[in-house]
Formats: C-alpha cells, sequence, structure tokens
C-alpha cells in the first residue's frame, strides 16, 4: 500500500511540475493543483496508514494521528482560496490582454531604449 501511495505522490509531483512549467495559465493552475494535492496526500501519509484505527480517543484502542489530518484540512482550504484567486486573476488577464500566454520576453514595440 505504501509503495502505491509513493507512486501516486511522485506521479502528481511530476505531473504538477510539468504543467507549471508550462507557458499557460491555466496549465499553471492545473500544475499548482496538482502539486498541492501531492503535498497534501504526503503529509496525510507522514501520519501513518492504520487500517481500523479510529479518529477518536476512546472509540478503539489505537487512533489515528489527527495533526496531519488537522494540517490537511487546513492546506485545502487554503488551496482552494489560493486556486480561486488565480482564476479570477486568469479570467481578468485574458479580457485584458486578448490571451492566456505568459511571455516574459516581449520585444520592445515602443521604438526607445
Amino acid at each position: 500500500m505504501e509503495l502505491l501511495i509513493a507512486i501516486a505522490i511522485g506521479l502528481l509531483t511530476g505531473c504538477g511540475v510539468l504543467l507549471i512549467l508550462r507557458s499557460r495559465t491555466f496549465a499553471v493552475m492545473l500544475g499548482l493543483t496538482m502539486l498541492s494535492y501531492a503535498v497534501n496526500l504526503f503529509i496525510f501519509v507522514s501520519g501513518g496508514l492504520t487500517a481500523g484505527a479510529g479518529a477518536v480517543l476512546g472509540a478503539s484502542e489505537q487512533y489515528a494521528d489527527p495533526l496531519p489530518q488537522a494540517l490537511v484540512l487546513t492546506a485545502i482550504v487554503i488551496g482552494f482560496a489560493m486556486t480561486a484567486f488565480l482564476v479570477v486573476l486568469a479570467i481578468r488577464a485574458r479580457a485584458e490582454l486578448g490571451h492566456d500566454e505568459v511571455d516574459l520576453q516581449k520585444p520592445n514595440t515602443r521604438g526607445g531604449a
């Protein structure tokens, strides 16, 4: 089970980094989202995979560690807010520029130095 989770984290990380390196804002947003999913999965798995463990103390003899769960829940909320902000920013940039391409090397069209 741990090997499958490690492969999933690696695949999400690789796809996220590949998408972040694209020149379109939508692909960058998808890459950031995939990378945040990979980090959330990594944090969640760092608490340990215990089958049949209770989430509440006293419900069973073993219990799941609540700290990684709280961290992942907080990261999901922050990631959702960040994604919503990026979507609005991309829509605004597309409306003003007419495209969603991120090109940092624009030629100087003013004719000056």
